[in-house]
């Protein structure tokens, strides 16, 4: 997206990528985009098919103590989210950038970061047919994810890192079966955490909280569905439609924050410089509008040669990143059940759910930060 932007000002850049790109396809991840996401990718003309193929969620339920609470974002705040893969927003993006003449490179290796402080950093590396390269750049960006190089090539004196970790982790399968519900499930209950998704009319993602350790090995198709059954039951009689167990894994965690993300002529975005947990679905939003500010500043001290702009990114990407990671924490621990949780814990629980759905300031809350904060 970054490269995309970039080019409707003008800008040239080379973007690679560790991975091959039939492999990045082939990946199933998960996919809510914000409102100004969805815009992001029609108005800068990158594709419109989120509207035609993706699903417009108009809320969410809450369920807890066995009833569903809907929050209803159009009548509490004027906007949607998308459900709509990343696999497709990927899809859409690398056809954008071969449609408009664009320098992508896939499946490359042994990446080295070179003179994020001189005024000409670069990068080496061996490309898909194992030849050497290297470019240098008046700025490289790390989008290298959760497990980023660049973010050690800010010297440790000189960065500052934060960290949440979690007791828990989320079982996760993809299922082939009808849709159990039009939109998001979050549920609470005694039994932990689950999280009711869909992917597309026959195929649905759906997660429970479990331990970190937990071995996907040691779950039949039928303990999984009697688990998920047993997280969402209530008194409404509601059950999900239950289907054979495509995929099956445990995601791990944790909150992540890095300051500053731009060191030398070297800035990061998305998860080379913060992490969420996906309770929140804020993961891909948040790089998206990391690039939104990148790529303004970027224009202005390239273009209109204003270097100083880019002293702006930091506190700007972050201002953003911070009350995200502050609303999937609300969020999490809001739904996941605490390991040494007390009585008094689960009821005070309960209560924090109870004045969301009754009260309209917290709904609207809930509503507005799901949705996503407009960007200027």
């Amino acid at each position: 997206m970054l490269s995309h932007l970039l080019a409707l000002a003008g800008i040239e850049s080379v973007a690679i990528d560790l991975r091959r790109r039939r492999e990045i396809e082939a990946t199933h991840r998960a996919g809510i985009l914000e409102r100004d996401s969805v815009r992001m990718l029609i108005d800068t003309g990158v594709s419109d098919r989120v509207l035609r193929d993706g699903h417009e969620h108009k809320g969410i339920d809450l369920r807890f103590d066995g009833v569903s609470h809907r929050i209803d974002f159009q009548a509490l705040v004027g906007a949607s989210t998308w459900l709509y893969p990343q696999t497709d927003v990927f899809i859409d993006l690398v056809e954008a950038r071969e449609r408009d003449g664009g320098d992508i490179r896939f499946g490359v290796t042994d990446t080295q970061v070179l003179d994020i402080t001189d005024a000409r950093p670069g990068i080496r590396f061996a490309d898909a047919d194992g030849v050497g390269h290297e470019i240098r750049c008046r700025y490289l960006v790390g989008a290298d994810g959760s497990r980023s190089l660049c973010r050690f090539e800010v010297p440790a004196t000189e960065r500052q890192q934060y960290f949440r970790e979690y007791p828990f982790a989320w079982f996760g399968i993809l299922a082939e079966a009808p849709k159990s519900a039009p939109e998001l499930i979050y549920a609470r209950s005694d039994r932990g955490f689950a999280l009711i998704s869909q992917r597309t009319p026959t195929l649905q993602r759906m997660y429970f909280q479990c331990a970190p350790t937990e071995n996907v090995d040691d779950w039949s198709n039928d303990r999984i569905w009697h688990e998920l059954q047993a997280r969402i039951a209530g008194r409404d009689g509601y059950a999900l439609h239950e289907g054979r167990v495509l995929e099956k894994s445990v995601l791990p965690f944790r909150s992540f924050v890095q300051e500053p993300i731009r060191y030398g002529n070297m800035l990061l975005v998305g998860d080379a410089a913060h992490t969420v947990p996906p309770t929140g679905a804020k993961g891909l939003n948040l790089a998206l509008a990391d690039v939104r500010v990148l790529a303004e500043l970027l224009e202005r001290a390239i273009v209109k040669n204003d270097t100083q702009a880019l002293d702006h990114y930091t506190p700007r990407a972050l201002a953003r990143v911070w009350k995200a990671q502050n609303f999937s924490y609300w969020m999490t621990t809001m739904l996941h059940q605490l390991p040494d949780a007390t009585d008094f814990d689960n009821r005070r629980q309960l209560g924090e759910l109870e004045m969301v759905v009754t009260s309209e300031s917290g709904s609207r809350y809930l509503a507005e930060a799901y949705t996503g904060w407009p960007t200027p």
